[in-house]
């Protein structure tokens, strides 16, 4: 092997330095990541919301379910609701488009930055 090839066996384009961070790393509440239908974003529980569930990607929103931790919910910027669900929980529905920045609870901020075929960038940060 020449010290300019890679070893044998590598397939695949190199990991870019600004790629956003895998599904689930956004325990401190500030993240831009990846995600794609079956991923789960972990938030802070200062947000009012459990772990957020990525069910659905089409070409105009990224839709999203999630358990609430606090006694309400509101949501502005995206289309949302709270509900019941099956095992007696609550939860909530949001469908947000790209380029849309939600307002979640007064304290989070949910922006839709790029809608893909199969996967989304969201960026997660404090609200205000």
């Amino acid at each position: 092997m020449s010290p300019t090839e890679g070893p044998p066996g590598r397939s695949g384009p190199a990991p870019a330095a600004s790629e956003p961070a895998p599904a689930g790393l956004c325990a401190d509440g500030t993240c831009e990541i990846k995600v794609s239908v079956g991923d789960v974003v972990t938030v802070p529980d200062t947000y009012g919301l459990g772990p957020i569930e990525v069910t659905a990607i089409t070409g105009e929103a990224v839709e999203m379910v999630a358990p609430l931790t606090g006694s309400g919910f509101s949501i502005a910027g995206c289309s949302g609701g709270g509900g019941v669900s099956s095992d007696g929980g609550g939860g909530v529905r949001m469908s947000c488009g790209q380029g849309a920045a939600a307002t979640v609870n007064d304290v989070m901020r949910l922006e839709v930055v790029k809608i893909g075929e199969t996967a989304a960038v969201l960026r997660i940060e404090p609200a205000g």
